[in-house]
């Protein structure tokens, strides 16, 4: 596994988050959920000469959270693929650079649904230096679920059932 410096710490509450504003509007109350965090550490082949993470690996890294927060929901992407034929695409990535990350930073990767419908997930992601836990980067990510045609289509209830529980509901 190329991520094997990855690992999973679980759940936390939203109000875990850096900016727990990011979860509702001013005219909307704050949202109970659940947060995934996942730990690595920055590797010299993601960093340009001056040892600075080149912009793309955050998204990457969103990836790896992601990933990770389906895992600790009980199932993969490989488990919705294979068994249900359905998939999720990207059709958004939005990241908001705070501060650089480096070679050899040690960093902590939080992952939340921000919404969920019948064929659009939406995912946010904090991306944090530890142990200081300084903001690096934040952004998000929207999918549509799809079959293998690439026609959109509905989640199937169990997992949206999982999905519900991580957001609160």
């Amino acid at each position: 596994m190329p991520w094997s410096a990855a690992t999973v710490q679980g759940w936390k509450p939203c109000s875990t988050l850096a900016s727990p504003g990011i979860m509702s509007s001013p005219s909307e109350p704050a949202r109970r959920c659940l947060v995934n965090e996942t730990r690595l550490r920055v590797r010299y082949v993601e960093t340009d000469q001056m040892g600075v993470v080149y912009h793309t690996n955050f998204l990457i890294w969103f990836e790896v959270g992601r990933v990770e927060f389906l895992r600790q929901l009980g199932f993969t992407y490989r488990d919705m693929e294979r068994e249900d034929g359905c998939y999720i695409a990207v059709v958004d990535a939005r990241c908001r650079y705070k501060a650089p990350a480096r070679y050899d930073d040690q960093i902590l990767v939080r992952t939340f649904f921000k919404n969920l419908r019948a064929s659009l997930i939406h995912f946010g992601y904090e991306i944090l230096r530890e142990p200081e836990m300084t903001l690096l980067a934040e952004g998000e990510t929207t999918h549509i679920v799809t079959d293998a045609g690439m026609q959109r289509r509905e989640l199937p209830a169990k997992y949206q059932a999982a999905f519900a529980r991580a957001l609160g509901g």
